[in-house]
């Protein structure tokens, strides 16, 4: 399933490229850069002995000429139930730093599901908005970034640019 889900994305951004390009510029929704990567540890505030702490995410992102990029993430959420992220989003470099950024993400998340439905707010549909917060670093093609999921769980997440 995880692998579908990554192709279809796959396919699908570069249709949004030529969609949403805007006449006036030559290519606003080009795609600049891709990005792929995986978690590498989820770290819970109230950690409980069931909690998965190791999510199996696979991410994919292109970013856009305009500065915007969108996404999807696919993984196991803490309890041990497989989740997709859809997002779109933004980066602002830190202090000029040519290495650190913050990343601000948007979207819908699906999987929560009976028991856990209720452990993300707005999930009635089994749909739910999510913001998710980075903090990042990038260093020539690799990059790694803290992920802040909500008030319970930090994901740290690794990845190749391209």
């Amino acid at each position: 399933m995880i692998k579908r889900i990554l192709i279809h994305l796959l396919a699908f951004l570069p249709l949004c490229n030529s969609a949403l390009a805007d006449p006036g510029d030559p290519n606003p929704w080009g795609v600049d850069e891709w990005t792929i990567q995986t978690s590498l540890y989820t770290w819970h505030r109230d950690p409980e002995d069931y909690h998965n702490n190791d999510q199996n995410l696979i991410g994919a992102e292109a970013y856009f000429n305009n500065g915007w990029l969108a996404g999807i993430a696919v993984f196991e959420n803490s309890f041990f139930q497989d989740c997709q992220y859809v997002f779109v989003g933004r980066t602002w470099q830190i202090r000029q730093s040519e290495h650190w950024y913050f990343k601000l993400t948007g979207g819908l998340l699906n999987g929560y599901d009976e028991p856990y439905e209720d452990k993300i707010p707005l999930n009635g549909l089994g749909i739910a908005p999510a913001i998710i917060p980075a903090i990042g670093y990038r260093y020539k093609m690799f990059f790694s970034e803290a992920n802040l999921g909500g008030l319970a769980a930090l994901t740290i997440t690794a990845g190749v640019r391209f």
